[in-house]
């Protein structure tokens, strides 16, 4: 029988912003090294500006540079180097149902994105991720922290559960909309050499030499909808994962992860089951 095995990695330096493949990422105790430690917000309500509110998100890029700084590319757009601030004042900005503690990037950076969405945006920057945003604690450890990702460190998916559900797709009645690929779902980490649906049962598992916690299932919102090269809307896979995968009140692909512990993930280390 084929090992279960690592078969990509992508952090997100930027929440809602395009995927950047890595072969090998540091696995720190609030996610993956230079994963969604920036955020927009709108600038107007102080909330976090996600794909859910801008599709066209999907568009823009942020490559990580030294010194913790990224390079924003976009159509259209000049490239612009932005770097973590030094210093300034915290601002709490909503996320979802929750506040978190912020640092503003600056003026060029708000200007820069505020000029693509055509609204006033906010770049900002998460100084601390040890400290500044509790794990959901009905599902975590005391003192367990998250960057601004959507609630859970990490994120993982299966290559067979996208065959799988590609498979409903085509057999439903939007067939056209499929097959749909893995970057829809916006995972941290990809597994290729398992069953369908093999990660429902998921409770702990090693990838390489990194040992996680699987707190809960990963339910799913209007981000799966999005074409990312587009930035275009779509019915699915909301549609199908709505009448074949409902457990609970949500829609469930892929699993949140929590790490026990720091390490490095490589692409194509083996995935075992851990009692």
């Amino acid at each position: 029988m084929t090992t279960p095995r690592l078969s990509a990695l992508h952090v997100y330096p930027v929440k809602s912003l395009r995927a950047v493949g890595m072969q090998e990422a540091v696995v720190e105790p609030w996610g993956l090294a230079g994963d969604r430690r920036w955020m927009l917000v709108d600038a107007a309500a102080d909330s976090a500006l996600t794909q859910r509110e801008q599709p066209r998100l999907a568009l823009l890029a942020a490559l990580p540079v030294g010194g913790g700084g990224l390079r924003l590319t976009g159509p259209g757009l000049p490239p612009l180097d932005v770097l973590p601030p030094a210093e300034g004042p915290l601002r709490t900005v909503r996320l979802f149902a929750g506040k978190v503690d912020v640092m503003s990037a600056g003026e060029e950076a708000d200007a820069w994105f505020s000029g693509f969405l055509g609204m006033a945006a906010r770049l900002v920057h998460l100084d601390d991720p040890a400290v500044r945003r509790p794990i959901d604690p009905r599902y975590a450890l005391p003192g367990e922290t998250v960057s601004l990702a959507d609630g859970y460190p990490l994120l993982v998916t299966t290559a067979a559960s996208l065959d799988a559900l590609n498979a409903l797709i085509a057999a439903g009645d939007r067939a056209q909309e499929g097959p749909l690929p893995m970057n829809r779902f916006r995972p941290n980490a990809v597994i290729e050499g398992t069953a369908p649906w093999a990660e429902d049962d998921w409770r702990r598992v090693r990838i390489g030499e990194v040992t996680f916690r699987v707190p809960k299932a990963c339910s799913r919102c209007v981000v799966t909808t999005t074409d990312q090269d587009a930035g275009t809307r779509g019915k699915e896979p909301l549609r199908t994962l709505g009448r074949h995968r409902r457990i609970g009140s949500g829609l469930i692909f892929g699993q949140n992860l929590v790490p026990e512990h720091s390490g490095t993930l490589r692409v194509g280390d083996p995935l075992t089951m851990v009692k």
